[in-house]
């Protein structure tokens, strides 16, 4: 029997005759190697090779032609040809190519088009064709494959923020590693966990999982980009306390790994045109992400003349000119002039680069409400009386949104006033003198009584 060759496959796919190379590989795939009794040992040994090299030939030409059906056909019509012909760490490897493959497909659609609809698909997609996986994995009896699998399956659930689903996946599995002292797989594990529960605003969880995370990774070797998401994770979780000094290191060094990461990356030889531009374009979004951050915890401490100073790095330069980066800027330069309007006009003009973070936009909420106020309190503090729409043409707000705010700030007494609306004034009061001398008086008639009822008991005694 004449087996087609996989070099004229590769040539056919190089001259861009899809259909004929992808005719090749499946001649290859369809010889059953099980009734191939005349075969020696080597000639099978090559024929599972030649499948193999058939099976990652064919789902390259599938990404390129953008069909993710075929990719979907591909994997299931691979666990017939797999099943007890290829040794365990072949099939670990192809399934996770395959995968990996269908994820790259729609992030490619994604980066031509973002589209929500598209997105959520594609990751419907993938998760039921690593239910399959994780399903023939069972019966097959391959368990770390399966457990690589159903880690997969968590993170794709998160990222489809189901998190609850997620957790359900992840509690079972760090029972499990621990019992392997799988740290390596822990760390991932626990990290995902802890981003899960920060989603689910269960801040204590998310910290307790992640200083887990951190022991484990302690005691094994742990990757620069594993390292980037474990200080990401910590200054999230440090921004979300207010402590924006600590925040801000965990930052610096989750972008000193994402740069370290990258560097060890382009020394790797990556083909083709969309895997290049994709890989560079997630890599740069992670840098990106983080240098935001960075810049946030800079103007919600004040100080906002560092944000100069650290864009001059050498390591940031490849960014300046992003939009994101010019937003966080222009929120900055609102910031330091105080100015509402100048913060507002931000806000819409990048909104887009600043409200689709979750966590940007949680914070510039509480920034904008701090400058809010102090431009209110500015302007009434020369005034005992003063007409609402006079604050209105002076801050350059509706007037239902100034009085709205103009309540909260009585009531959670930041200042002591109250609202005419009959009249449309804002009447200001002094603040009031607490009378010390009265809790004093409290003191001494208390310590008086205390000291009259020592006396009437040793009174007693002696009598």
């Amino acid at each position: 029997m004449t087996i087609p060759s996989i070099i004229e496959a590769k040539q056919e796919v190089e001259h861009q005759n899809y259909s004929k190379a992808e005719q090749i590989y499946n001649e290859i795939l369809n010889i059953d190697i099980t009734k191939l009794d005349s075969y020696s040992r080597s000639k099978t040994e090559k024929l599972v090779e030649q499948q193999e090299n058939s099976i990652i030939g064919l789902s390259e030409i599938f990404f390129i032609q953008e069909d993710e059906i075929k990719l979907s056909n591909l994997i299931k019509k691979s666990f017939e040809i797999m099943r007890g012909s290829f040794a365990k760490s072949k099939t670990a490897k192809i399934i996770k190519h395959l995968l990996d493959t269908i994820e790259k497909s729609y992030k490619w659609k994604k980066f031509q088009d973002n589209s929500l609809n598209l997105k959520e698909n594609s990751i419907d997609l993938s998760i039921n064709l690593t239910k399959d996986c994780i399903e023939w994995s069972t019966q097959e009896n391959r368990i770390f494959l399966k457990q690589s699998l159903q880690i997969r399956l968590a993170l794709l659930y998160y990222n489809k923020n189901n998190f609850n689903e997620s957790l359900k996946i992840i509690n079972p599995l760090i029972s499990e590693f621990k019992k392997l002292d799988d740290k390596s797989s822990l760390v991932d594990v626990q990290l995902l966990e802890s981003k899960n529960y920060f989603q689910l605003k269960n801040n204590a969880k998310s910290r307790a999982s992640l200083t887990s995370a951190r022991t484990s990774a302690n005691s094994i070797y742990c990757p620069s980009s594993v390292q980037a998401e474990l200080d990401l994770m910590s200054g999230i979780l440090n921004a979300q306390d207010k402590d924006f000094k600590t925040a801000y290191s965990y930052f610096y060094e989750a972008f000193e790994n994402y740069q370290l990461h990258e560097v060890k990356g382009n020394l790797t030889k990556i083909e083709g045109k969309k895997e290049k531009q994709e890989k560079q374009d997630e890599e740069d979004g992670k840098s990106i992400k983080v240098l935001k951050y960075m810049i946030l915890c800079k103007i919600m401490i004040g100080q906002i003349d560092d944000i100069n100073s650290l864009l001059k790095q050498k390591a940031c330069q490849p960014f300046i000119n992003k939009k994101e980066i010019e937003a966080m800027k222009s929120v900055s330069k609102s910031y330091n002039n105080r100015s509402l309007k100048d913060l507002e006009d931000s806000l819409k003009f990048y909104n887009k680069e600043l409200t689709l973070d979750p966590i940007i936009r949680s914070h510039l909420s509480d920034l904008y409400d701090s400058l809010f106020q102090k431009n209110l309190l500015k302007l009434i503090e020369p005034y005992s009386c003063i007409e609402i729409n006079h604050v209105c043409s002076m801050i350059g707000l509706p007037k239902d949104v100034i009085e709205s705010k103009l309540s909260n700030m009585i009531l959670d007494k930041i200042f002591y006033g109250v609202l005419d609306q009959g009249n449309g004034w804002l009447i200001v009061y002094d603040e009031p003198v607490k009378d010390e001398s009265y809790n004093f008086s409290l003191e001494i008639i208390k310590e008086m009584s205390t000291a009259v009822d020592l006396l009437y008991e040793k009174a007693s005694s002696l009598d």
